[in-house]
């Protein structure tokens, strides 16, 4: 395992756990990931409500976690490929039960109609990506 560029402070478990995942778009890449390696455009196809400073800060970030690999191939041009490690492979179950739970509030709240369904055989959010709120009125 790589060594961890950002270390994180003396943090009981749940709380380091969510300082690592912390962030509006990472759970996301991290489902993309899930398939197999994606280049940045792949991602910012995916993910179009993001802008590319911030996927590549929130890649940066779970790289120095050891939860996203980074390969740069040597070509012309230059090719770059990021891929789920193990560990952040391990994250799939926890992406599935944050889908589910997002799923049962928006029922609570009677909002269902503004999220994406949970796929449940891959454990994640669904093939409705990229993930996005279904509104009918233009008040987004």
């Amino acid at each position: 395992m790589p060594r961890l560029v950002k270390r994180l402070p003396n943090l009981p478990p749940a709380e380091r756990a969510i300082q690592v995942i912390a962030g509006r778009w990472k759970a996301l890449v991290l489902y993309h990931l899930f398939d197999g390696p994606k280049r940045l455009s792949d991602l910012r196809r995916l993910a179009p409500s993001v802008s590319q400073k911030v996927l590549v800060e929130q890649l940066r970030e779970m790289e120095a976690h050891g939860l996203v690999s980074r390969e740069i191939f040597r070509e012309v041009p230059p090719r770059v490929e990021y891929a789920a490690t193990t560990l952040g492979g391990s994250l799939a179950p926890i992406v599935a039960a944050l889908c589910e739970w997002g799923r049962r509030h928006a029922q609570e709240l009677d909002e269902l109609d503004r999220v994406a369904e949970c796929n449940e055989s891959r454990g994640a959010m669904a093939d409705q990506r990229p993930a996005r709120q279904v509104r009918t009125s233009p008040a987004a």
